[in-house]
């Protein structure tokens, strides 16, 4: 009998191995789809027929490739900046919030973290319709 206390410690002690993890893959998986999602963004942005729409497309774009990837797109928050103009540079900003599982020991339960991903893209300087001139300045 003096043996299967650390039978049942080993034992919780993989369990709190596996929680760790799976917060760990919980993270890494929330930060590819938010990665996937910010670069279909600006891919989309970039491409718009028209600046008037280029943002309302990159955000549509970013929420279904977030749809696709099994998350919530309600919850991310996405920001774009830059405007739809030759030889500007845009970047997509999208953020998604990620609930971890407590676990013993080591911190309090059912704590959120927020994984960040961002994508920038240059207009194509030749791109006709846009604004602005064909050849971009170095730099």
């Amino acid at each position: 009998m003096a043996g299967l206390e650390m039978v049942f410690f080993g034992v919780l002690v993989f369990v709190v191995g596996i929680l760790v993890i799976g917060n760990a893959w919980a993270v890494v998986d929330a930060r590819i789809a938010a990665g996937d999602a910010a670069s279909q963004a600006a891919r989309a942005f970039v491409q718009a027929p028209d600046p008037a729409g280029a943002a309302a497309e990159a955000e549509a774009a970013a929420r279904e490739a977030l749809t696709s990837e099994g998350r919530d797109p309600g919850r991310a928050s996405i920001r774009v900046d830059g405007t739809l103009a030759r030889c500007a540079r845009i970047t997509v900003s999208v953020a998604y919030p990620v609930a971890l599982v407590g676990l013993p020991w080591l911190g309090s339960p059912g704590r959120l973290v927020t994984v960040h991903a961002s994508q920038s893209e240059l207009v194509d300087p030749y791109r006709s319709g846009l604004p602005g001139t064909g050849s971009c300045a170095a730099g």
